[in-house]
């Protein structure tokens, strides 16, 4: 009996010397992802149970993925807390991870599900020459994934037709037109993205085709007139005695 007692005291014992810290969150968290969108504001408090003696080992440290956060002297025993503002796109998938600067193996962490779309809804207008090259560029870079469609006058772009080609890499999307001609590629072009959070966003692009201007090969035309200003420069050099004998006389 003396034994089973001398047990359940080290049990008690044992219990009371464990450490753990825990986050407290807004907006709250599911299980350890915390679920929010660009432009808001979340906050994180760090909480240390009551067996963590406050000394200066056991003081509270916080990392932003694996760079530590500086934090006032005030706010690093007992609890500690961090407000982010703005959250941004570049937030999503961060880490923020709170520790015992004395046992980092006693931490919490949360991620951060941060939602945003593309930043769309602008008009761009493009005047373009015929048998040129054009590329026109989308964002489409979002949290959830979004669709992407490209529009011609308001219907969906006819991809086998018309020498258009059209890559992305998931941050964006580009459709590209070779040999432009006015019968074939002048309009209103339209990238619109559907979002199953923000719903439908696009950028519009108002292609005008414009005849072929005739260019000048700016080279050539260059050296001729270099060579004549050195050849006009050696003759008056050559002939300067008759020329001032000249203006001497008159």
């Amino acid at each position: 009996m003396r034994l089973l007692v001398d047990v359940s005291v080290l049990l008690l014992c044992f219990v009371s010397l464990v450490r753990a810290v825990t986050i407290e969150s807004c907006p709250l968290a599911n299980g350890n992802i915390i679920l929010t969108k660009a432009e808001e504001t979340i906050t994180l408090t760090c909480v240390t149970d009551h067996g963590i003696d406050p000394s200066d080992q056991n003081e509270l440290q916080w990392y932003r993925n694996s760079a530590q956060v500086d934090l006032n002297e005030s706010n690093r025993l007992y609890q500690s807390s961090l407000c982010v503002q703005p959250i941004t796109k570049e937030d999503n998938g961060v880490i923020f991870t709170c520790q015992l600067k004395g046992d980092a193996s006693v931490n919490s962490s949360v991620e951060l599900d941060v939602q945003f779309a593309p930043d769309l809804n602008d008009t761009e207008e493009l005047i373009v020459e015929k048998q040129s090259d054009v590329v026109l560029s989308c964002e489409t870079r979002a949290n959830p994934a979004v669709t992407m469609v490209w529009r011609k006058d308001g219907e969906v772009l006819d991809l086998t037709t018309g020498g258009y080609t059209t890559t992305s890499d998931g941050i964006t999307s580009k459709l590209s037109m070779r040999n432009v001609k006015r019968e074939v590629h002048q309009g209103t072009y339209m990238c619109e993205i559907t979002s199953s959070v923000f719903g439908i966003r696009s950028n519009t692009f108002k292609i005008t085709v414009e005849d072929k201007t005739l260019q000048f090969p700016q080279g050539p035309i260059i050296a001729g007139v270099v060579v004549v200003a050195s050849t006009i420069i050696l003759a008056i050099i050559s002939r300067f005695d008759k020329i001032l004998k000249w203006c001497k006389r008159n």
